[in-house]
């Protein structure tokens, strides 16, 4: 019987929150990766701020052929059939950034797409359908992201210019 009420209770789920962040959060799942791994030099760095956001700063550099930082969250897999988009209350600092999803923590491409911050709080809305599939800086030629599972996003900035990037994170759910 209650496999019945909790399948029927799912059918009605509207949204699904990923991560909430407050002055309690534990970033335990959460990791910055930089170009280092290249041999790049710029850096990120994670923390929950003064006011209970997650705070994710730092520089990119182009020395050594870098470019790029990386913020992720891997997680246990999400079954997320039943919703069509991510939606995430940010606050950035007018740059672009991409957001990424990957199915399964060891696929080799991810699902990405890009947005630009505007310096104020804003909520950004990301349907599964208009994430492509990327790797290593190329498009790969399979359909757009389906959004039947995941098990890992990832916030990644990369304009090809050396910068200093900030950027507050509130939320992310599913809807």
């Amino acid at each position: 019987m209650r496999l019945y009420i909790f399948i029927f209770l799912s059918l009605f789920q509207q949204h699904m929150i990923l991560f909430k962040f407050n002055a309690d959060s534990k970033l335990n799942d959460w990791r910055t990766v930089d170009d280092g791994v290249m041999g790049g030099q710029s850096h990120g760095d994670f923390k929950i701020n003064t006011e209970g956001y997650g705070e994710y700063t730092g520089d990119i550099s182009l020395k050594n052929n870098g470019g790029f930082s990386s913020l992720r969250y891997r997680f246990n897999t999400i079954e997320s059939h039943q919703f069509t988009k991510f939606k995430i209350k940010i606050k950035g600092d007018g740059k672009t950034y991409q957001f990424r999803v990957k199915r399964t923590s060891d696929q080799r491409y991810s699902y990405v797409t890009t947005f630009t911050t505007t310096g104020n709080w804003q909520i950004t809305e990301i349907p599964f359908n208009a994430m492509y599939a990327w790797f290593r800086g190329s498009k790969v030629d399979v359909p757009n992201f389906n959004g039947d599972q995941m098990e890992q996003i990832a916030f990644l900035i990369g304009n090809k210019k050396e910068e200093h990037f900030k950027l507050l994170i509130d939320s992310i759910r599913l809807e």
